[in-house]
């Protein structure tokens, strides 16, 4: 099984649509900064990593570490990574998934 490098690409904020539907007593601020890098050993969870946003890249660590790759039939140049975003509405995080070889 193979390591995959987890790079912060962009971290974004939708403050129009923090101002119309968030709660706010909510504190919503992300963790994840431009540029951190984490590792995944063995398809698992970096330490420091925010829990949510590994729900969505799991699948994509987990199928990259095992050999997978080339998601989408060519959908990204270098077959052996993915670019996945968190699910959050407000503020998406995109992180690049590669292949550490």
């Amino acid at each position: 099984m193979k390591d995959c490098l987890i790079t912060v690409a962009r971290v974004s904020s939708f403050d129009d649509l923090v101002s119309v539907y968030e709660n706010p007593a909510f504190d919503g601020s992300c963790c994840m900064k431009e540029g951190m890098r984490f590792v995944s050993h063995e398809a698992q969870m970096p330490s420091g990593f925010c829990e949510s946003a590994w729900q969505n890249l799991h699948p994509y660590v987990f199928a990259l570490a095992n050999g997978g790759g080339n998601f989408f039939d060519g959908w990204m140049k270098n077959p052996r990574s993915a670019m996945i975003s968190c699910n959050d509405g407000f503020r998406p995080v995109s992180f690049y998934i590669e292949v550490v070889e």
